[in-house]
């Protein structure tokens, strides 16, 4: 591994405890205008000083966010489906290396469907571009989507999650499912989970906690922060999960907290 792929994966994730805060907010380039995003800077200014990493589209990042920010940027590059088409997340590359070079990007989100029935398409085009990302040292997040009628549990994770890391994939994103410590054992590559929908703040609190005491190095999270009745005092408090090693009980305080 060179230099500058050390580099930029040391934005994604911090050296100082190895672990790593992600603000997910490329639900657009699927869902429009999705609730709590609307006006996208208003929402996500606010929330970048308790975030490591912000994952989101070129077009949000050249329209929503100042240049002269400096938190790294996880870029998502692939697309082409929408959440009303009828294969949703039959995903292909929509943004090029070059294009993510110039928009200095620390690490590029590409999605994969393993078990549908266009899973060779989203595999193979993650795996060109990982090829291509390798040339310039820019590490490759493989998302690891879940279709409508795929069960999510711990084996069907460890399969998306294996398969991904053998076939280059530098961090995994995934779901947290019952037993995810076997998919953490059977991942050679660091492992950060998804939010998923919105749910309750304590139970999304909860999920991260658990998440990172089976051995992830992170969370995702997007709708459970932005959706929040209190996007700020949501983030600070999962922040303190991940970096302070709070329990569910002290984040929730912490939300109350920043709430009053």
């Amino acid at each position: 591994m060179d230099w500058g792929m050390k580099n930029r994966l040391s934005k994604i994730i911090k050296p100082k405890d190895g672990r790593t805060v992600m603000l997910a907010v490329d639900h657009g380039y699927f869902m429009g205008p999705t609730s709590g995003l609307e006006q996208l800077d208003k929402m996500v200014n606010p929330l970048l000083p308790y975030a490591d990493t912000l994952m989101l589209t070129r077009g949000a990042l050249r329209n929503y966010i100042d240049p002269t920010c400096d938190i790294p940027i996880v870029l998502r590059v692939s697309g082409g489906t929408s959440i009303i088409g009828k294969e949703l997340l039959h995903e292909g590359t929509v943004v090029s290396i070059e294009d993510a070079i110039r928009l200095n990007a620390s690490g590029v989100a590409y999605s994969i469907l393993v078990g549908a029935e266009f899973e060779r398409d989203t595999i193979l085009g993650m795996t060109q571009y990982i090829d291509e990302a390798e040339r310039y040292g820019i590490p490759v997040i493989a998302v690891t989507a879940v279709g409508k009628e795929m069960v999510r549990d711990a084996r069907y994770m460890s399969l998306a999650s294996r398969m991904a890391a053998e076939l280059g994939a530098h961090i995994v994103k995934t779901y947290f499912v019952k037993d995810f410590e076997k998919v953490i054992e059977s991942c050679p590559v660091p492992v950060v989970i998804a939010g998923g929908k919105k749910q309750p703040e304590a139970e999304a609190l909860k999920m991260a906690y658990d998440a990172i005491h089976a051995g992830a190095i992170g969370v995702d999270m997007g709708r459970n922060i932005f959706q929040s009745s209190n996007p700020v005092g949501m983030v600070k408090a999962v922040n303190a999960i991940v970096h302070k090693n709070a329990t569910p009980k002290e984040a929730f305080e912490v939300f109350k907290g920043n709430k009053k």
